[in-house]
């Protein structure tokens, strides 16, 4: 039950892959076009949302990162906590590798973009956004050339991407959530604690937790702290177990009923938003800023190094194997697809660098989100697509067993 759950995960966030790139593609076109204008100012505009007494007024970009994306959020905390419980991730054998290579796979992308924009000059509070994979992309190009490689590759990318994305909320939390009014920061906690305790309960009818969801998000709004933080506390006390009155468990109800909207409408949504470069008077000395250059070095460079060598490190010390039937060289091909960073790297880029969407140094963080993603996931597709191919002509190698 646990594989057929992960599986519909893993498809449905491959189908999205392709989505997620025409809304990229059209952001870049309407970005350079006579709606360019146009573009910038919608996302610009400010908004109003009121309920009642409530009353939220943000710019449509605002709206989108704390909004949109902190359904994506919740989705990625519901997903967690499932592969920790029920999933992959509940088995020591099997977690000991990914977590390895992810944790890998965020050192050595920082310790690259460190090392050449303090050569170079660079700015060094773009070190996180190199860091991140995006779940979508990189399973949408594994799934193309993916016909002829065992199964276990697809596992071992999402476990490591679960992995990669919490340590990305992580450094959300410590980096950039500065400025935190305490009072309604203090109601989130309360309600957080209480939703724990009544999450034991199983008579709970769906409503309450999308309530309480909502309540917490405005409430973190107000208080200033990153909504993508409370978005992951709340799917920690969403309830795995079944209700006694339906017999349906909350977590993976609202598993069922958001990915589908995560990945087909906030993510596409979110790139349109961010992935809007205009290419109008940019010179080949901004397009080879140290900026650039860093980001899509750690995304290229970093995360191959970090996660194949992590990988090799866990094999090589018997704490960790390879995944079941898959030979080094498809290892390295899947290593190479985690540079593909875009949707979680443009949000910690907003992050890291906050101003107008098209500042000059957001126009860098996306010229060198895009290019580094782009290297690793035509890289990583070309050498999948050559070990698939190696299958035909040399007999399987042996699994390692890490005895």
């Amino acid at each position: 039950m646990a594989r057929k759950i992960t599986l519909e995960f893993l498809k449905t966030e491959a189908a999205s892959g392709a989505v997620l790139g025409l809304a990229a593609l059209a952001a870049l076109i309407v970005a350079n076009s006579p709606l360019s204008a146009t573009y910038f100012y919608w996302l610009k505009s400010e908004h109003v949302l009121q309920v009642g007494p409530l009353l939220l007024e943000l710019s449509i970009s605002e709206w989108i990162k704390e909004g949109l994306m902190a359904v994506f959020f919740l989705v990625v905390g519901l997903e967690i906590k499932y592969e920790i419980l029920k999933g992959e991730l509940s088995d020591p054998k099997k977690l000991a590798t990914p977590v390895l290579a992810a944790l890998g796979g965020m050192v050595a992308p920082a310790l690259v973009y460190l090392g050449f924009t303090t050569s170079f000059g660079g700015p060094h509070e773009g070190w996180p956004i190199p860091l991140a994979t995006d779940i979508a992309f990189a399973l949408a190009v594994f799934a193309v050339v993916s016909r002829k490689l065992p199964s276990s590759l697809r596992i071992f990318l999402l476990t490591l991407a679960i992995v990669d994305d919490l340590g990305a909320i992580a450094l959300i939390a410590v980096l950039f959530s500065s400025g935190v009014v305490w009072q309604p920061l203090v109601w989130v906690v309360g309600m957080l604690l209480a939703g724990g305790v009544l999450s034991r309960f199983r008579k709970i009818p769906s409503p309450f937790w999308v309530f309480g969801f909502a309540l917490i998000w405005y409430l973190t709004v107000l208080s200033g702290l990153s909504t993508s933080l409370t978005a992951v506390a709340f799917a920690a006390i969403v309830p795995v177990n079944e209700r006694r009155g339906d017999g349906q468990s909350p977590l993976k109800e609202a598993m069922h009923d958001l990915h589908p909207y995560v990945a087909y409408l906030v993510l596409p949504i979110f790139a349109f938003a961010k992935a809007g470069v205009s290419f109008a008077g940019l010179s080949l000395e901004q397009a080879f800023a140290p900026l650039v250059v860093g980001i899509a070095l750690g995304l290229f460079i970093g995360k191959q190094i970090g996660v194949f060598g992590a990988a090799w490190l866990a094999s090589a010390l018997k704490i960790g194997r390879r995944p079941t039937g898959a030979t080094w060289l498809e290892l390295y091909g899947v290593a190479l697809l985690c540079g593909v960073g875009f949707t979680m790297s443009l949000f910690i880029g907003v992050l890291a660098f906050p101003g107008a969407i098209d500042s000059p140094l957001q126009v860098e963080v996306k010229l060198g989100v895009l290019g580094g993603s782009f290297l690793s996931a035509v890289v990583g597709a070309a050498v999948l697509s050559i070990a698939g191919g190696r299958r035909k002509e040399l007999p399987e190698e042996e699994p390692d067993t890490g005895d």
